[in-house]
């Protein structure tokens, strides 16, 4: 099995997704172009010294020569291969699984040993989408995600899937289907968190079956209707309207309860009265600095004699 490149992102109602441009690129990797240079590299070389092996030892150059230096250099480039620092590498001996190779050299038999797989364990974005999902309460919405993951088990993943790009992709769009039928419109827009980890949690389910864990899963764009918009729009200027006169009718509720205390107190005491409504007066022109003219049953408060009266009855209280 040859290592496994990506092919056409899986559509969506007929359409690709445009959350699917940011995909990792597997046919643009490095990992591909090294050991091609590699092998070219070894096959050049011993091709090289074995045409100066046979001129040496035939005092000539000839078309045998020529073969057998082919033949050297072809079986060089067979067995000798490197790894890339990212890289798991599983190896089959006659079909069977042999072993895994991490980065740097390793040597294989010819026509005996094959590459199955490279595996990048670095981490992979994937992104993907649900276009006109239907709620729980049969509202179409598209929803664009994205899901960071990485392979752990390069065995597993080459031998119990056969394409785990496009698996995960497609597990990762079901998943996300799944969980909006479950979910309504409003719980979709504001449970986004609680989504991403259910979603990351039902995808590595069957993921860790391949080898491959999730990284996490987000949330990247959820499109409601117009219509459904400009009515959740009224429903919640409706619902914080109603809040608001809710706390106002609880404050003036409490301002009554208060002024009610406070007009039992003054109608125990007319010194607290008369007091209260001296402070009233102090507290409307001491800012202003100006004249207030009050009638005369309030001048009686600043009556000096009044005021010996009320202090002494305030002591016999005591």
């Amino acid at each position: 099995m040859k290592e496994q490149k990506t092919k056409a992102s899986p559509k969506l109602g007929g359409r690709t997704s445009p959350i699917e441009r940011y995909n990792t690129r597997t046919d643009r990797k490095t990992s591909q172009s090294g050991p091609l240079v590699f092998s070219a590299f070894v096959f050049a070389l011993f091709f090289v010294v074995a045409i100066a092996a046979g001129v040496a030892l035939v005092r000539g150059i000839d078309v045998w020569v020529v073969l057998v230096a082919f033949g050297v250099a072809s079986l060089a480039a067979m067995s000798i291969h490197i790894a890339m620092q990212w890289e798991k590498v599983v190896v089959m001996r006659f079909g069977k699984f042999h072993r895994i190779r991490s980065a740097g050299l390793y040597f294989t038999i010819p026509f005996v040993d094959q590459t199955a797989l490279r595996a990048d364990q670095r981490v992979v974005v994937t992104g993907f989408g649900a276009e006109e999902t239907l709620t729980s309460d049969l509202v179409p919405i598209n929803v664009d995600a994205v899901l960071f993951w990485m392979v752990w088990d390069a065995q597993k993943a080459c031998l119990e899937v056969e394409n785990y790009y496009n698996s995960v992709s497609l597990a990762a769009q079901t998943a996300l289907r799944d969980a909006i039928g479950r979910a309504t419109a409003s719980e979709v827009a504001v449970r986004r968190n609680q989504l991403d980890e259910e979603l990351q949690r039902v995808i590595e389910e069957k993921t860790s079956l391949w080898g491959i864990t999730i990284l996490s899963v987000e949330i990247r764009d959820i499109i409601i209707p117009q219509g459904l918009q400009e009515v959740m729009s009224v429903e919640a200027q409706a619902e914080r309207e109603k809040n608001a006169r809710m706390l106002l009718a609880e404050v003036e509720r409490d301002i009554s309860e208060m002024l009610m205390d406070a007009a039992q107190v003054y109608e125990k005491s007319e010194v607290a009265l008369r007091l209260r409504t001296m402070h009233l007066l102090y507290e409307s022109v001491k800012g202003s600095g100006g004249t207030v003219v009050v009638p005369s049953a309030y001048s009686e408060g600043f009556n000096d004699s009044l005021l010996d009266k009320m202090y002494a009855a305030a002591e016999k209280k005591r």
